[in-house]
């Protein structure tokens, strides 16, 4: 036994020497190098995480296995979330709803409280006011039997003046062309040679300057109903119900204006003011009872342009003592709760109405146009020898009285003197804008000839002769009818730059059709047209004077004012004349 354990030491003793043997011989194929032992080690790491992998999952696997009944709640959970979060939204849309709802009912009830209480206040105010009007009757009853009777006729005068030779009577409205016919009417269609006389002559409150169509809005004479008809607001105390936002004058029909004027129908209303048409209750003998009156719009800049025109309207009317010349007359001015109010003669209708009602689509009868024409250049001559631009003529502007053989010129909100010459390319209503306007050349007289030229060719059409929707178009049809500016005149202009090219070709804007983007197309080769063609065919006309009247315009309608007809040639003109 002892000698069995001998030889067992003896043999591990040999293994350990072998082994010391083995690690202290270099280059041996025993030896373990720093590279193996890398290996090896990444070698046990790896297999030690894939065991522990192999584990949990086991443990998972048997964990679901244990609990199938949490296992189904939490799928059911997960199905339900979706469920739970659409009813959450539903729940949420409904209580909008609700608040939405209760916010328009507390809304409407408000309104009908404010409603009530404006209604009390009105009841509270008309029973004063009734009895202010009986006060004011007393005193209007009492004048009048201290003025005794009066014979109230109106003040328009037919005495022996330049024009009163000249009867436009209603038979130059109904016989001569063909009736007026039922359907669009050629304010509403577009018609004409060449691109002349199409559009249509819409109130053009756009982006022009000094646009102020005054008796454009409501037909003259009209009487409207409104609150507080016939009752006299005078006395009102609402002072914060005066104007409107935009500054007009919030008027009543009855209302008395100055203790004087009483509203009974409206004029029409514009840029710069409102037209009431009033009869005035202090008329002495001789007297027009009924006038028109000019309410200016309750703001600064408005002021001024009422100021302007006042002292234009005083210079023509002290220039005019026997009212002879054709323009309205100017009575009187006031100032009533902030606002000047200029008063005029009441006449009956504008142009634009005349040729509407008895020109539809087909214009006038020549031998009417001719009166009317005549009447207009006497009225041109008068503002030529004050020195005064009307800068707004245009059919709106002409007032006729009820016979309509009596033509006055009217709205002179947008004139000036002479001299006061403003570069704009906006003065004028465009329809009727001469082209030393749209270039930016000094103006002067002829600009209101070339407007009234425009004007006279639409009364005998019925239709406008130059309506373009810009500038530019306007240039184009210019030079359609007239044929190439004359390059002096375009070299001189302060906007040519904006329409011409170097080469002074006109670059016409126009709008691509497909992009929808502005773009210039450059217009060569234009040819003049002679006008007459565009009314060649005009039955029941007499030939000689539908001559004169093409030739009258064709000087006229010249590109360079400084060679267009002046107002004296136009009044010794044959068909002004008729010899």
């Amino acid at each position: 036994r002892e000698s069995g354990r001998h030889r067992n030491r003896g043999k591990e003793g040999d293994r350990v020497s072998r082994h010391r043997k083995y690690e202290n011989v270099d280059g041996g194929y025993g030896v373990r190098d720093s590279y193996n032992d890398n290996r090896h080690r990444r070698h046990d790491e790896t297999d030690h995480r894939d065991k522990v992998r192999k584990n949990d999952l086991e443990k998972v696997h048997s964990s679901k296995n244990d609990n199938p009944e949490g296992n189904k709640e939490k799928r059911k959970r997960e199905e339900d979330e979706p469920e739970d979060y659409q009813e959450r939204i539903a729940l949420q849309l409904e209580d909008k709803e609700e608040e939405d709802l209760n916010r328009i009912q507390e809304e409407g009830r408000r309104r009908r409280q404010a409603i009530l209480e404006k209604y009390e206040t009105q009841q509270i105010q008309k029973q004063y006011e009734l009895h202010s009007v009986d006060v004011d009757k007393e005193q209007v009853e009492q004048r009048s039997h201290q003025s005794g009777d009066v014979n109230i006729v109106p003040e328009v005068l037919y005495g022996q003046s330049e024009g009163a030779d000249i009867c436009v009577a209603d038979p130059l409205f109904s016989l001569g062309k063909s009736p007026p016919q039922n359907g669009i009417s050629a304010f509403e269609r577009i018609s004409g040679a060449g691109g002349l006389g199409e559009g249509t002559p819409k109130s053009e409150r756009s982006d022009d300057m000094f646009y102020d169509d005054i008796f454009g809005v409501s037909p003259a004479g009209v009487r409207k109903p409104g609150k507080g008809d016939g009752l006299a607001v005078e006395t009102s105390g609402l002072h914060d119900n005066w104007d409107d936002a935009e500054g007009y004058y919030s008027y009543r029909f009855g209302e008395i204006l100055d203790g004087r004027y009483e509203i009974t129908a409206a004029h029409g209303k514009g840029v710069f003011s409102t037209v009431v048409r009033t009869k005035d209750l202090k008329a002495g003998a001789g007297d027009a009872e009924e006038v028109a009156i000019k309410i200016i719009r309750n703001n600064e800049t408005m002021y001024k342009v009422g100021l302007e025109e006042l002292v234009i309207l005083k210079k023509l009317v002290n220039a005019d003592p026997e009212n002879r010349r054709h323009c309205v007359r100017f009575l009187s001015s006031f100032k009533y709760r902030n606002h000047l109010c200029l008063v005029f003669e009441s006449l009956h209708m504008n142009l634009r109405e005349v040729l509407k009602k008895f020109g539809r689509n087909i214009g006038l009868k020549l031998t009417a146009v001719r009166a009317y024409t005549k009447q207009l250049f006497i009225a041109l001559k008068h503002l030529k020898n004050c020195g005064v631009l009307h800068c707004d003529i245009k059919p709106d502007n002409m007032l006729v009285n009820e016979a309509k053989n009596v033509l006055k010129l009217c709205d002179f909100g947008n004139a000036m003197f002479s001299g006061k010459n403003e570069i704009t390319p906006y003065l004028v209503s465009r329809f009727y804008r001469a082209p030393e306007i749209i270039l930016g050349l000094p103006y002067d007289h002829p600009l209101d000839i070339w407007s009234a030229g425009c004007c006279l060719f639409e009364l005998y059409t019925g239709k406008v002769l130059f309506p373009g929707p810009t500038n530019n178009d306007m240039l184009r049809l210019h030079m359609e009818l007239k044929g190439p500016f004359p390059k002096k005149m375009l070299r001189k202009g302060a906007f040519t730059d904006q329409h011409f090219d170097q080469d002074l070709n006109l670059l016409a804007t126009e709008e691509d059709p497909v992009t929808k983007k502005t773009i210039k197309k450059m217009i060569l080769n234009i040819k003049p047209k002679d006008i007459g063609t565009i009314f060649m065919n005009s039955p029941g006309e007499d030939p000689k004077m539908l001559a004169n009247f093409k030739d009258f315009l064709e000087k006229i309608f010249v590109l360079d004012p400084d060679k267009r007809l002046t107002v004296s040639q136009a009044l010794s003109h044959p068909f002004i004349t008729g010899k």
